[in-house]
């Protein structure tokens, strides 16, 4: 069995700063806008090398998305940063209308996703932002889980041609990707090899997904974990390929489990591999007030209730 260690914790919202940081530097077509909140997106550093690229939107979302798509007909290539919540539900018909209809070369950053924005409660948290933007013609949607992976997929996604919605978090999470990785978009990346069962989980759920295959490797079961870092396209191949050899399946994410990473799972075992699923995921709820350690571990989002499900999913084989 691989194993995996970190050294420290970093926030992936900081991966996403360092990467507009190191955009700036190299692509001179890259620019950034913000609805007043630089020091939650990380930002300083992209504004303090370049100012002229910079535009403080204030506090009217909508007119940045607009702002966004209309600087794309001048070949440039825009990076929103808000919250998840604001990056999408607030802004949602500027996003299907004025950028992906047009299919604008837009890069809707979104920060403090899910359940562990934390303190700040159910109006700023969102878990169905993921199901807004799949559902968009032609959105890329990609949810990175540590610092390195958010820093290369903030990189890489300007090259791609199109819109993108980048889904990253506020809490120090375990750093245990490779610092010098290449982001692939749609490219799934198998972490564990395993025969029993396989585990696919995407965002601060990656890192839940290693510690639930020790502790299952521990009762002499033999886990698959998948990082599925793009919800949108979806690595068809790396899933099916899988299940092929374990039999059954368990999604893990820190969203609605209507919607999300796990439907999606679900729809290409129906067309070509009906296979046995468990979900790890909020049940169709709005999140609360707490600490993020306390929410994760309330809504069951970590590595004991994905033992659990792996438990029970391979009972249905």
């Amino acid at each position: 069995m691989k194993t995996y260690t970190f050294t420290e914790k970093k926030d992936t919202r900081s991966g996403f700063g360092a990467g507009l940081t190191e955009l700036g530097r190299t692509n001179p077509n890259v620019v950034a806008l913000c609805a007043d909140l630089i020091g939650s997106l990380k930002m300083n550093q992209f504004i303090e090398e370049n100012p002229e690229r910079f535009f403080q939107i204030g506090i009217a979302e909508a007119n940045m998305m607009s702002i966004a798509a209309g600087l794309t007909i001048g070949g440039k290539i825009p990076f929103t940063g808000t919250f998840a919540n604001f990056s999408t539900g607030r802004v949602y018909d500027q996003i299907r209308q004025s950028i992906a209809y047009s299919d604008k070369n837009v890069k809707i950053c979104a920060s403090h996703a899910g359940l562990t924005l934390g303190e700040d409660g159910a109006t700023h948290q969102i878990l169905e932002d993921i199901g807004l933007m799949k559902m968009l013609p032609g959105m890329v949607v990609i949810n990175t889980c540590d610092y390195n992976q958010t820093k290369a997929a903030t990189i890489a996604i300007a090259d791609h041609e199109g819109p993108v919605y980048l889904r990253f978090g506020r809490p120090a999470v375990p750093v245990f990707t490779p610092e010098d990785q290449v982001f692939e978009i749609g490219k799934a990346i198998q972490l564990q090899e395993g025969s029993d069962v396989t585990i696919v989980a995407t965002g601060h759920l990656v890192w839940e997904a290693l510690e639930a295959a020790k502790v299952l490797h521990a009762q002499g079961i033999s886990a698959e974990v998948i990082n599925i870092h793009t919800i949108k396209p979806l690595d068809y191949k790396a899933i099916l390929d899988s299940v092929a050899k374990t039999g059954c399946i368990v999604t893990a994410e820190e969203h609605n489990h209507l919607g999300g990473l796990g439907e999606s799972v679900a729809r290409v075992l129906a067309l070509h591999h009906p296979t046995p699923q468990e979900f790890v995921a909020t049940n169709d709820t709005f999140g609360e007030s707490g600490t993020p350690a306390q929410l994760m571990e309330k809504y069951g989002l970590n590595s004991d209730t994905i033992v659990a499900k792996a438990l029970k999913v391979m009972k249905r084989k």
